[in-house]
């Protein structure tokens, strides 16, 4: 496995606030960004991608669609009743739970391609607070690199390409 990196930057396009560049070592990757672009103050549903310093927490993958990745991120094989809260009231607010679950949540086991990797990224979590935003993610890009809900999305390729460089202690700076 390569060394992993301590660092990654990702940085907003000037002219296309929902695009962006990853730049990660000798990588450079497009990407696309929440709808709302990079917003320093992040709140449930506004469609902007936090602005800061994220840890990553792990991987998650959908084995029946891709190979399991070559990382030093702990890995979660993500099951059909895999949720994520979304509902900022709820005990259980950005954080997986399995289904069924009465609360608004998103499914990790989607019917596109978008959630085949995941890497979750620590925001809003240690400590958790209601409203501050929820399922912030890596994850893969939609066609066109359409905006995403405050995600960073990148194509299959290239997250495969940078899945064996991520571990522990790496994390994402997004400005």
């Amino acid at each position: 496995m390569p060394r992993t990196f301590h660092r990654i930057y990702v940085t907003r396009d000037a002219k296309q606030p929902h695009r962006g560049t990853l730049r990660a070592g000798h990588l450079r990757f497009p990407v696309a960004l929440g709808r709302s672009g990079v917003v320093a103050r992040k709140a449930e549903g506004d469609g902007g991608t936090p602005k800061g310093t994220l840890p990553l927490r792990g991987v998650w993958f959908r084995p029946d669609k891709v190979r399991r990745p070559d990382t030093a991120l702990p890995l979660r094989a993500t099951r059909k009743d895999d949720l994520w809260v979304d509902a900022p009231d709820d005990r259980n607010y950005n954080r997986p739970v399995r289904a069924p679950y009465p609360a608004s949540h998103e499914n990790m086991w989607r019917g596109d391609d978008l959630y085949d990797y995941v890497v979750e990224l620590g925001w809003n979590d240690r400590p958790r607070k209601a409203g501050r935003g929820s399922a912030i993610f890596m994850h893969l890009a939609r066609p066109g690199f359409a905006p995403t809900e405050g995600c960073v999305a990148l194509r299959r390729g290239d997250m495969e390409k940078l899945l064996p460089f991520l571990g522990p202690d790496t994390v994402m700076v997004i400005r």
